[in-house]
């Protein structure tokens, strides 16, 4: 018997996960029987959003429990605060939880510090060979070390379906499962409490499902994309740009859009059933109903709507991620909280589970008080990227109001006009509720430590230049991979 009324707790992270991906939300397609149990038997929150819709600033706001304004994490490209600053697993190491992380942290700049867990078993998302992780190590013993992309092709094959070149036994999503099994087991016979993280990568493209899952979903079934008339209105700089970052700047192509998603729902159901997995060793274990379940999502991903792909955008399809908590006796079964909720809750749901000190000044709330009625937090908020290239959102109970200072303009949104279909910041109908959004974003901005990267002394949105497009269609892309030149090619064709 445990000695301690402190629940466990896992946190299930998947990454590039839209909210409306889970068959008991309302998803007529998606087959997550699991992830509906944990809707079942739990709250899910409906109204959650990313802090930032990439993944290195929204994995800093869960860590932190700050916003962006707070720490500084804009972008992939901009460090994380150092690695002795408090996070969410070192006060809960400092109560007594054993704490490990398994699978996709994503920390910079080293990608392999603990930040609180005393031992993590890591993957990330780096794809040449000559890359050491753990999850890289256990595909060349497992007899893989000829594949040189186990997590997917990248580069100009990012966004093209293809089924894993490694089998089921070997993919990444059940690495993470399994590892997870293994730590809940190695824990059964303990009496400390443990915090256990699980790091999905899927569904973050490349949409790889292995054999034969790849096949669970067909394109000819799934749904068109969201395109609503005068879509391109809507578009945000960030939108255009990444287009061409993804290899899609060249039309649409409906049928392969409907395979991507088949692919990508396909990776999610794949993922569910290593949830479920995870889940069925907790209760042969006895220790389902002593554990705080929680499962999201670092942000979510177009996947074709409004003719864009990928995240870093405010459209719910990339900003909204799932929520769910079950804690029994904590969180009601069966319910949906609407109120906007965000990640930044995450930290202070987890210390005051634990009896933890709280992370300094956490920005959010514990979503027990969310669920209960007991908070009536006016809004959330979110930001892309700093300084001129700032994209910044204040999600309330009626409206969404985006700020995109690389277009110098702004963009309305009423909540039950979501996904979005009509820009209401122009209408003089709505003036009221976008000075009255707009204000508030400016209050939130101006409250952090870098107001005046984005705001003047009078707090109005400062003027920056209104970006456009290379010329060049073709100017900085990426390939996303090592490139030809770090592997090894017969001499006629490497020189």
């Amino acid at each position: 018997m445990r000695r301690t009324d402190r629940p466990n707790i896992l946190f299930l992270f998947s990454d590039q996960q839209r909210a409306d991906t889970i068959g008991a939300l309302g998803n007529p397609f998606a087959k997550t029987p699991h992830l509906d149990r944990l809707c079942r038997e739990g709250t899910a929150f409906t109204s959650a959003y990313s802090p930032s819709p990439e993944c290195v600033p929204a994995r800093c706001c869960v860590l932190t429990g700050h916003y962006v304004n707070r720490h500084g994490c804009g972008c992939n490209e901009q460090s994380m605060p150092p690695a002795d600053t408090p996070s969410f697993m070192s006060r809960l190491a400092e109560a007594g939880y054993r704490t490990h992380g398994v699978g996709k942290c994503h920390f910079t700049p080293d990608p392999m510090a603990l930040r609180g867990f005393q031992t993590r078993e890591t993957s990330e998302e780096l794809s040449g060979p000559e890359e050491r992780n753990d999850y890289f190590d256990f595909v060349r013993d497992q007899g893989y070390a000829h594949v040189l992309e186990p997590l997917g092709v990248r580069g100009e094959m990012y966004y093209i379906p293809q089924p894993a070149q490694v089998p089921e036994e070997v993919h990444h999503s059940r690495w993470v499962a399994d590892r997870c099994r293994d730590f809940i087991d190695a824990q059964a016979g303990s009496d400390q409490p443990w915090l256990l993280y699980a790091g999905f990568i899927h569904p973050h493209p490349p949409f790889n499902p292995p054999n034969p899952w790849h096949k669970l979903f067909r394109a000819p079934e799934m749904p068109l994309p969201h395109l609503p008339a005068g879509y391109e209105a809507l578009h945000c700089f960030i939108n255009r740009y990444q287009n061409r970052y993804k290899y899609r700047d060249r039309g649409l192509d409906l049928n392969l859009i409907r395979c991507i998603r088949a692919y990508y729902h396909a990776c999610i159901s794949f993922l569910d059933y290593q949830v479920g997995r995870i889940l069925e060793t907790l209760e042969a274990k006895g220790q389902l109903e002593n554990t705080l379940i929680v499962f999201s999502s670092d942000h979510g991903e177009l996947l074709g709507d409004f003719g864009c792909f990928g995240k870093r955008s405010f459209h719910d399809a990339a900003a909204r991620v799932p929520l769910i908590a079950r804690w029994p006796g904590q969180f009601p079964a069966g319910e949906i909280c609407d109120a906007p909720a965000s990640l930044v809750d995450l930290a202070p749901t987890f210390c005051r589970a634990a009896d933890a000190e709280p992370t300094p000044e956490a920005d959010g709330c514990d979503l027990r008080e969310l669920a209960r009625g007991e908070n009536e937090r006016e809004a959330v908020f979110s930001q892309y990227n700093r300084g001129d290239n700032t994209l910044a959102m204040v999600f309330g109970r009626d409206y969404k109001y985006i700020w995109s200072a690389p277009d110098q303009r702004d963009y309305l949104f009423r909540r039950d006009d979501l996904p979005e279909t009509r820009d209401l910041a122009g209408n003089p109908g709505h003036h009221a509720a976008r000075e009255a959004m707009r204000t508030l974003l400016t209050a939130h901005l101006r409250e952090g430590n870098f107001a005046d990267e984005v705001l003047t002394l009078e707090g109005e949105f400062r003027p920056a230049p209104v970006r456009s497009l290379p010329a060049n269609p073709d100017a900085g892309l990426i390939y996303q991979d090592p490139g030809h030149r770090s592997f090894s090619f017969p001499p006629p064709y490497r020189d």
